[in-house]
């Protein structure tokens, strides 16, 4: 089972997940995460695990921030994961999203408001991979003009993956397509 991890402020019903929905049909859940980093964790976690008691494969895809949860989680099971433009340090790209206690976020997907503050910001700390136990696991798709997030600061710490860099592009990772066939054979 291939478990496609949203971005932030997305949801699993997001035109990326759509497209990695439609070519590995059942093969694939995407589920729509909570904006609370731990409970975004803690909902993973239990997918996950339901899936491996049963003794059902497990991989992951990631974008954005979702690539980032992946490798925390492909990290700790030892699961094979693909990532999208990763955020690899949330907490400082993240930092600017964070609203006050009056403020909302707003979610691209359905334009609903959420709480997204400091504390929020931080824990995401808590799930940072300094040691990556098993670098032939995680394949890595970079796009130079990422108008999000630098692209260099994935190529750096993911040095050690597979390591796609493409120049042009944008945070959406642009005609991802052309990349499910690789993604399905590296999954395999």
């Amino acid at each position: 089972m291939i478990i496609y991890i949203h971005g932030f402020a997305s949801a699993g019903f997001g035109v990326k997940a759509q497209k990695f929905l439609e070519y590995f049909e059942e093969e694939m859940i995407t589920p729509t995460l909570p904006t609370i980093p731990a409970l975004a964790i803690a909902t993973l976690e239990q997918i996950i695990e339901a899936f491996i008691n049963r003794g059902i494969k497990v991989s992951l895809i990631g974008s954005s921030l979702g690539g980032f949860y992946a490798l925390f989680l492909a990290n700790k099971y030892d699961l094979k994961a693909v990532l999208i433009n990763p955020a690899v340090i949330p907490w400082i790209t993240l930092e600017s999203y964070r609203k006050d206690e009056e403020e909302m976020a707003i979610n691209y997907y359905d334009n609903s408001k959420f709480e997204f503050n400091h504390s929020h910001v931080q824990s995401l700390r808590n799930f940072e991979v300094v040691m990556l136990k098993n670098p032939s696991n995680i394949l890595t798709l970079l796009q130079t003009d990422d108008e999000v997030l630098d692209y260099n600061e994935a190529a750096d710490k993911l040095e050690e993956t597979e390591l796609i860099i493409e120049d042009g592009g944008s945070h959406s990772f642009e005609d991802i397509e052309r990349y499910f066939r690789k993604v399905s054979t590296f999954l395999e």
